[in-house]
This record gives C-alpha cells, structure tokens and sequence, in this order.
C-alpha cells in the first residue's frame, strides 16, 4: 500500500476519526486507526467497540490499493508535526508504515487491517434529513442534564425520540430533567425512542457545526448511524427502557417568576462561589417583585443576593442545587426566562420566555 497526500488533507479526517479511538484500551488494536486505500479513495476509521468513525478524502497523486491499522496517537502527532505546507507519503513495507516528508522519516509498528473490528451490518428502521444546527441545538439543549457513571445505565445517555413530525431529545440524571422539541415538516416519521451513550452523544456535539449542511440520521435496532460529507458516525445504543418524562413534568404549578436571564445567571453565578462545594445549595425567598438568593457553607460564610422580578403570587422559600439552574440558565439564549413553582417540595419547570420547544425541570432541595 502507497499513497501520496498533503499534509492538511490527511490531518483533518485523521483528527476527526481519532476520537473515537480507545486510548484505555484493553485490545491494543483499538488504539490503533485502519488506513484503506481504495480506488482513489483513502478511508480512515476508529473505534472503540461503542462508536464508530469513518472519514474519507480522494487521493489526487500516485496510490497503490492496500489496508493497515497504525497507532492512532502517534500518527497524529506526526502529521500535526510536519510543516504545513509539505506533502506526505505514506507506503507499508515489511509489515511497518513508513511516513516521509520532506528529509524526515518515520517507521511506525502496524497490526493487521483483518484483525480490526468493524461494527456489524444493520438495517436502518427510521431515516431522516436534518440541518446540522437543528440537531446539535436539539442535542445541546439537554446533553448536560445526562447521569454520569449512575448505576441506572440508562440515565447515562440521552433519548431520541421520534414521533409524527416531532424530533425530541431528553436528558435526565434523576435530579434534574432536559426536554427539547424540533418541529420536522419534511414528512411523517415512525414513532420510536432510543437511547444514545454519553460518550456517542458527546461526540456527534464535535463532529457537527450550527450550518445549515443536511445530515442523515440513521436509526436500526441497536445502532444510530449519522452520514455527512464529512464523516460517517455510528453508535451503539444502550439497551434499556427511558423514564416516562412526562410523568416528571410538572402540572398545575401556580405561580410564575419572569425575569433576566442574564441577571439571574450573574447573580446565581455569585452565589454559588460561597454556597456548599458538595451540595451546592442555594435558598431563594420570593416575595411581590423580588427573589433574594441565599447560599452559606460549612466555613460559616454567607451569600445574598436580590433580584427584581415579576411575581405576585404567594411568599415562597425554596432550595435547588444552583449550579442546575446555571447550567439551563446557559443554553437559553432568551432575553427573559420564566420559572413555574407550586410549593417548597414541588418541582420547578423553566423555559424561555415565549418558547416552549425547550422544558427543564429540577427537583428542590432540603436545606
């Protein structure tokens, strides 16, 4: 196998397709990448047996088909080392991958392309077409609010959901809630609800871009595949039944709290820097027109902030976890925010003013 490349356009497919390479692996194939030369076409793939990249460039200069796996890392490296304007021949002798650019020279050990695992073939059973804002927006709305490491496996990922012509993603760590609703007119799909693994989740959020490129989304049994011109990306999914979000959302929450969105976040924000490192416990007081934002900590030191805002209803004291209400506070780009509240132990639903698309609910907390 022979090939001759330039330097930018082999290391822009080569980063992308190394993050999902294993860099804990077990296997030490996994730590490697599988490099195809195919007519005219150099392919490049990683994984680690839960996600799956592949990337591909047409190759303008001589090439000799052939397929090998490389240590990933190193490879990178290299490229990224090598003067940018420089071309690159990459050729395998006697079982090593030799790299030349200008007068350097570097030999790299290789395994065998046939021992490389490949995920197995599947059938798509829902497909659709969606800019690439629409799903990263829709990702980014909620991916925060996924568990991390929870024994209840099926918290530590996010569901899709698909159903007439709605696209829904919904996150939820037990504690907290994120729902977020794209409206998708193209045509009616199959009603169906996966679960995408954290790591599978966080890396479509860095492979796609808020552009209006169309990129197809695949769903079968057991994978999510995500074709772009770029890339092709498939993930397992993780076998578990969601929650009922519907059954977490608040009804009948009778009191309503408008205000800033960026006062509230600068005031939370200054809170939370005295509020409980663990726990991070605020207590807001509502009264006609204002909120008075308490946190304190073990150390006996003590935070208190007020905030006008548009309430009429009822005096009320509640606790939260603050940085949650940061973290929603963050990926609301409305000017005006608005909390719906019944009592002291009853859920709070948030969302931007005027715009439902994107719920978040969060549970309080005793303090």
């Amino acid at each position: 196998m022979k090939f001759t490349i330039s330097r930018e356009g082999l290391l822009q497919p080569l980063q992308l397709v190394s993050g999902a390479v294993e860099r804990r692996h077990t296997l030490p194939i996994l730590s490697n990448v599988l490099i195809k030369v195919s007519e005219g076409t150099l392919w490049l793939t990683g994984t680690d047996l839960e996600v799956e990249l592949i990337s591909s460039v047409k190759l303008s200069g001589s090439f000799t088909d052939g397929e090998i796996t490389v240590p990933a890392k190193k490879l990178v490296d290299i490229i990224r080392g090598i003067n940018g304007e420089s071309n690159i021949i990459f050729e395998v002798e006697e079982n090593k991958a030799i790299i030349k650019s200008g007068r350097g020279k570097y030999t790299l050990s290789t395994l065998s392309a046939s021992d490389y695992p490949n995920l197995d073939d599947w059938e798509g059973e829902v497909e659709f077409e969606v800019k690439q804002s629409d799903l990263k927006g829709l990702i980014e709305k909620t991916h925060f609010s996924m568990a991390q490491q929870d024994v209840r496996y099926y918290l530590n990922g996010m569901s899709l959901e698909t159903e007439e012509h709605i696209i829904r993603t919904v996150a939820t760590d037990g504690h907290r809630l994120a729902l977020s609703t794209l409206d998708y007119v193209a045509s009616a799909l199959p009603a169906r609800q996966v679960i995408i693994p954290r790591k599978g989740v966080l890396e479509i959020i860095r492979l796609i871009d808020y552009n209006d490129t169309l990129v197809k989304v695949q769903i079968g049994s057991n994978h999510i595949r995500i074709y772009s011109t770029d890339f092709i990306f498939t993930s397992k999914l993780v076998d578990g039944r969601f929650p009922d979000y519907r059954r977490v959302l608040p009804k009948g929450s009778d009191k309503s709290v408008w205000s800033s969105r960026e006062l509230l976040k600068a005031a939370f924000s200054r809170a939370m820097i005295l509020s409980n490192e663990k726990f991070k416990g605020v207590r807001l007081n509502l009264v006609s027109g204002e909120l008075k934002i308490t946190a304190n900590n073990p150390e006996q030191e003590q935070a208190e902030e007020v905030v006008d805002v548009n309430y009429e209803g009822e005096d009320l004291e509640i606790g939260f976890n603050v940085a949650y209400l940061i973290d929603v506070l963050n990926v609301l780009n409305s000017e005006n925010v608005i909390f719906n509240l019944s009592d002291a132990n009853a859920s709070a639903l948030i969302h931007a003013e005027g715009d439902e698309s994107a719920l978040y609910v969060i549970m309080p907390m005793r303090l």
